[in-house]
């Protein structure tokens, strides 16, 4: 189950299941010596005669660290108990994190740098995101996959060189900078996947 179907989901959603070896497919959260991990890809196939093996690539989402591992056809798999819930993003000073519950501007609290990791690069404050539950604890973040910003600054483009496929890196409202199409000034509004860090299009002109 994909996290934007967790997301849409009550305050705190609980999935308990066994998953058995050809359903340990990309987008899924599992269980692995005690640990949650999301599933990122998976290939079911057979190795001369014989029986098939899945092979995948999981990401832990406690330590972000990526493996490979391969489950058998007589494997059964325990998906992890996830949830999500919608947080407010207040602020960051001197490296911490500070986020509210969007119904109780009251119920504040902070989250460790090794949670947060770099998904704020492209939230601005008073944001609503998604927090990633395991065990009720946050253990990390996700914004939307698209957000809108301000350019906030912008060299001006090069006469004659503002079609094509000519970059320059802009600053963005949030702080973090972007490659951006030589047309693109400072305070035009544009579209950035925040997945990739990469420029969509623009949304408003200056």
């Amino acid at each position: 189950m994909s996290l934007d179907k967790l997301s849409n989901m009550a305050y705190h959603t609980r999935i308990m299941a066994m998953l058995d070896y050809n359903e340990v497919t990309p987008h899924k959260f599992i269980l692995r010596d005690g640990e949650p991990y999301e599933v990122l890809t998976h290939w079911v196939f057979r190795k001369q005669q014989r029986k098939p093996v899945n092979q995948t690539k999981l990401k832990n989402l406690i330590s972000g660290k990526v493996v490979e591992i391969t489950f058998h056809q007589n494997e059964k798999v325990q998906e992890a108990d996830m949830g999500a819930r919608k947080i407010k993003y207040l602020y960051t000073n001197r490296g911490e994190s500070w986020f509210c519950d969007p119904e109780n501007p009251g119920d504040r609290f902070q989250l460790d740098a090794d949670v947060v990791g770099d998904a704020l690069r492209f939230v601005k404050t008073n944001s609503i995101i998604d927090g990633v539950t395991f065990e009720d604890d946050i253990i990390s973040i996700r914004p939307p996959v698209k957000v809108e910003l301000k350019v906030t600054e912008a060299a001006p483009a090069v006469r004659g060189n503002t079609s094509g496929n000519a970059l320059k890196i802009v600053t963005i409202e949030t702080g973090a900078t972007v490659s951006v199409p030589m047309f693109i000034n400072e305070g035009d509004i544009v579209r950035v996947n925040t997945d990739t860090g990469e420029y969509a299009e623009r949304v408003e002109k200056a």
